[in-house]
């Protein structure tokens, strides 16, 4: 009779074993975990979407044509838009802000002045992180925009030519 004991009674065959299951085990939870945190940042129509570029670039003209220049304040909760050069903007505006990496995170508000020629509103939440802020006309004739990050102390310039 042998003294040799079968193999699932001896150690390194097991060691062996473990280290390829524990890959294949870390796999499958890293395709698990990416499938449900897709980013946000995929478009399906990336056609349509390059045809829309064209379009935020006339807008980019149109407002340089213009020469628009606004200072965006951000005090807590309470947005302030001021216009401070260029032909005076007296139709509604429409301000978005969009998140650099979550979508949801995206909102736009319609903004009318107030007799002081002040554009303002209250924030559901306060502003944290990198943001492109977009400024546009109710006509979608024209289209500032900038980047920033918030929270800050000093004023956020929306300027026609520094985007051309």
């Amino acid at each position: 009779m042998s003294d040799i004991e079968p193999w699932y009674k001896q150690f390194w065959p097991w060691v062996l074993i473990f280290l390829p299951l524990c890959a294949v085990v870390a796999s499958v939870s890293t395709l698990f975990i990416a499938i449900e945190n897709k980013p946000d940042m995929i478009v399906e129509d990336y056609y349509k979407k390059g045809k829309a570029i064209n379009v935020d670039l006339s807008r980019l003209d149109n407002a340089y044509r213009l020469a628009l220049k606004f200072s965006l304040s951000v005090d807590g909760n309470k947005i302030k838009l001021v216009q401070t050069f260029g032909e005076p903007q007296s139709a509604a505006l429409r301000l978005k802000f969009i998140h650099r990496t979550l979508k949801i995170n995206d909102f736009e508000q319609l903004l009318t002045a107030n007799a002081n020629g002040e554009y303002t509103f209250n924030l559901p939440k306060p502003l944290v992180g990198k943001w492109t802020i977009q400024l546009e006309s109710f006509d979608a004739k024209w289209r500032i925009q900038t980047v920033d990050k918030f929270p800050k102390e000093e004023l956020t310039m929306l300027d026609s030519v520094a985007n051309h």
